[in-house]
């Protein structure tokens, strides 16, 4: 009964933190792509698979929540050797080493620099053999929008983005990094999942907009457009895809057994040949 009461408080404060995201990324992008659609159709919130999505908004932050606390932790104390709970929380306060000695702003661009490189390969791999059916997940949004940034699989999150962070962190970043940086991912993750016709011109090789990363979830092309912030890694890796005058048609992948649901996609990897 108390594990059932905790949870139902987790989830109850994790929504009253989405919501109001929600609620405003919500009409923030209504507008935009009503503005400057790329693909042209229904709106967002007719988009197939959008109670998917609002589970995912709940589930993801509830997931990395614990999951970035306990793991980390784990990770701190077996690299360090640390025991005693006033170091890990000394840790975690100020971090160590001399890149916690950086001022915060040096930190936040080194931060986002060196995992959007890592994000980029971990992304890669993710395309490949095994790992795939747990990134296919990600892909099977067939109107891909804003809300679609928040389907991932947990074992998507741990080994992709999750284990990025703790790297950071044990490589010496100040945790205080994430009360900037979290805002930030969420709303350029949301941006480049928006129907959006935005290209950023001149700097098109530079960050990732709205229709470079529509080519990644694009049937017409594969393994293209890897890149999650900055597009010049796809550019200096061979993986860049940009046709100039043209954008994607067709979203999802070619896989009749994809289920839709939350518990039904968590899982369909389980069920799937390695």
């Amino acid at each position: 009964m108390k594990l059932f009461t905790d949870v139902s408080e987790q989830v109850f404060i994790t929504l009253w933190h989405v919501l109001p995201w929600l609620v405003g990324l919500g009409a923030v992008f209504a507008l935009l792509s009503r503005l400057s659609p790329c693909n042209e159709g229904r709106p967002w919130w007719h988009k197939r698979g959008l109670f998917t999505d609002l589970c995912y908004w709940i589930f993801a932050p509830l997931f990395m929540r614990y999951m970035r606390i306990w793991v980390t932790v784990l990770f701190t104390m077996w690299i360090f050797h640390i025991v005693d709970g006033r170091k890990i929380a000394d840790f975690y306060l100020h971090g160590h080493g001399p890149i916690a000695a950086l001022p915060l702003w040096q930190q936040v661009v080194l931060y986002l620099v060196a995992t959007d490189f890592l994000l980029y390969w971990s992304h890669r791999i993710f395309h490949r053999g095994f790992l795939w059916k747990y990134h296919a997940v990600h892909h099977a949004s067939r109107d891909v929008e804003w809300i679609s940034a928040a389907r991932f699989h947990p074992v998507n999150l741990a080994l992709g983005t999750v284990a990025v962070d703790i790297a950071a962190l044990l490589a010496g970043v100040t945790p205080d990094i994430f009360l900037f940086v979290g805002p930030f991912n969420i709303i350029t993750s949301c941006m480049v999942h928006a129907n959006l016709n935005w290209t950023f011109g001149p700097f098109a090789r530079l960050f990732v907009s709205p229709v470079f990363h529509r080519w990644h979830h694009a049937m017409e092309v594969r393994d293209v457009n890897f890149a999650s912030t900055f597009s010049l890694w796809d550019w200096m890796f061979g993986t860049y895809h940009m046709p100039e005058g043209q954008v994607p048609r067709n979203y999802g992948i070619d896989d009749a057994a994809m289920p839709d649901g939350l518990m039904p996609q968590l899982v369909y990897p389980l069920l799937q040949k390695a």
